[in-house]
């Protein structure tokens, strides 16, 4: 896991590095900076990480079970389907919605939580992102064909 997340990084840095990664005097850092230095942070950690394996230093660089047992690929692979869900729905029904939907199967199907906790979380969470974004930072999201239905809360906002 360690070369792969390093390979990831050095290809992440190369990329970055197609961008302005240092500072631009009297606006700060390039558009490249923090992508390249949080690579670069990264790579030196997966790099740290293959040395304490290699030398065996903790307990886990000296077992012999496997890496990854059935039920936690199962656990993983499930989580990786829901989020490529979410990813397409924000295409189709736009990313409140779409992020309705993905806490209601995460939450209720997958962690097992109340139905009261699944639908506080699953309203909650969707309203604080408009704010945060749609109000405070004046960031749209993608809502597809269902931006029509925030226009009358936009005219709250803009009024």
């Amino acid at each position: 896991m360690a070369v792969l997340c390093a390979l990831c990084s050095i290809g992440l840095m190369v990329k970055s590095a197609e961008l302005n990664i240092g500072w631009i005097e009297g606006k700060g850092p390039g558009s490249g900076a923090w992508p390249f230095w949080l690579s670069a942070g990264m790579l030196l950690v997966s790099c740290l990480t293959m040395y304490r394996w290699f030398r065996g230093i903790t307990p886990e660089s000296r077992s012999t079970e496997l890496y990854i047992t059935r039920d936690s690929l199962l656990v993983v692979g499930i989580s990786a389907g829901s989020i490529l869900f979410l990813l397409v729905a924000t295409h189709i029904v736009g990313i409140y919605f779409a992020l309705l939907l993905f806490l209601l199967f995460y939450l209720r199907f997958v962690g097992h939580h109340s139905w009261l906790l699944t639908v506080v979380l699953m309203v909650g969470i969707p309203v604080f992102i408009f704010c945060l974004f749609e109000w405070a930072l004046k960031i749209p999201l993608p809502k597809s064909f269902t931006e029509p239905m925030f226009y009358p809360i936009y005219d709250l906002m803009y009024s």
